[in-house]
């Protein structure tokens, strides 16, 4: 077990997580709305580095390629990796290795201002950045000239109103397009989901309307993955599938807090954990029951072996944060950073096209 205890953002880590970051040569984005960062873990020299980056909310994230989007409070950022800034980022005193060096840089390309309609997760589906529209409970796309194009909701929603009535909060692509979606109510009524959370959550075909499954506890984070459909059933804690021919689903792990964001590589599923305290919208569900005392849930980053069910490693916050939305895997990228508030670095960073790089004098070009 490992720890930064000099970090105001405190978290300890079994010693097998950084080295399975290392065996897989990947590293991992989490954002957690409630401390206001993007997290980003990163092997170095057989420790696990945990570096921070100040955003106002950030919730969903979508990766695709070198475009990196983050849904925040009341705007998505589009960031993009700029390769050349690495050397600047190793070569300077704040942006400190032990080892490693830099192999991607995420820079701002893109804001779009859609308003506090409480995005949730995003995915690049068919060249389309969609995201879950939570308030307006719909699935929605960027505008140019609009705060959003709202693009699909459930069919018990009749109208599009700001009511966040059943707390659409998931998608999963498949075949390029937004196939599945969860929410925890089956209402119309501006916040009627509350009335039902224990077990009112559902999961919805988005190409038929077909609500698939219900009586689920808060699910988040469907996922097409292996031939499977997977989800967390965030109010028992658990990581499970839906057999789409019986409509049911089945755990295949339990964790000591609320699950919510997930993603895979090989037969690793790395999966967000909050500690969720007493409120109104975590009471009287069932982790709660199980797990009485706050101090028993957990917050943090777990690696399972999907294949096993065994628990390989974990990332646990002890400080600081308290809830995790997102956790993004990022294959073949070993140390990446995202700058978005270094005024010089951002400023002096310029991408061109190669059609013009031409008439850029050599000793200028990255």
């Amino acid at each position: 077990m490992s720890d930064s205890s000099q970090d105001p953002l405190r978290s300890v880590h079994t010693t097998s997580f950084p080295q399975l970051l290392d065996q897989i040569g990947a590293s991992l984005l989490v954002t957690t709305y409630q401390a206001g960062k993007l997290v980003v873990l990163r092997h170095d020299a057989g420790i696990l580095n945990t570096h921070f980056r100040n955003l106002n909310k950030p919730m969903g994230l979508a990766r695709e390629g070198g475009r990196l989007a983050v849904g925040c409070s009341v705007d998505i950022w589009e960031f993009h990796n700029v390769p050349a800034v690495c050397k600047k980022l190793d070569a300077s005193d704040d942006y400190q290795s032990t080892e490693a060096k830099h192999d991607v840089c995420y820079l701002p390309r893109r804001s779009h201002c859609t308003g506090d309609v409480q995005i949730h997760e995003m995915a690049w589906a068919d060249d389309k950045l969609v995201f879950v529209n939570t308030a307006f409970s719909c699935l929605a796309v960027r505008s140019d000239e609009n705060s959003f194009e709202p693009t699909w909701r459930p069919g018990f929603i009749q109208q599009l109103v700001p009511g966040d009535n059943c707390h659409l909060n998931g998608l999963a692509v498949c075949d390029s397009q937004v196939r599945y979606v969860t929410a925890l109510g089956e209402t119309d009524e501006p916040g009627g989901w509350r009335e039902n959370k224990r077990n009112g959550g559902i999961l919805i075909d988005v190409d038929s309307g077909e609500v698939i499954t219900r009586g689920l506890s808060m699910p988040h984070s469907p996922r097409w993955y292996n031939g499977k459909l997977w989800l967390l059933e965030s109010g028992e804690g658990t990581i499970g599938t839906v057999d789409l021919q019986t409509r049911k689903y089945e755990s295949i792990a339990q964790f000591p807090g609320f699950t919510r964001g997930l993603c895979f590589y090989g037969p690793l599923a790395f999966v967000g954990l909050s500690q969720v305290r007493e409120s109104a919208v975590f009471s009287d569900i069932p982790l709660v029951d199980r797990l009485k005392e706050v101090e028993e849930r957990t917050c943090g980053v777990w690696v399972l072996n999907i294949e096993t069910g065994e628990t390989l490693g974990f990332c646990r916050f002890e400080e600081g944060v308290q809830e995790i939305f997102a956790v993004e895997v990022l294959p073949g990228i070993r140390f990446p950073d995202l700058v978005n508030q270094d005024t010089e670095i951002v400023g002096s960073s310029y991408v061109l096209g190669d059609n013009v790089l031409a008439e850029v004098p050599k000793d200028l070009r990255a």
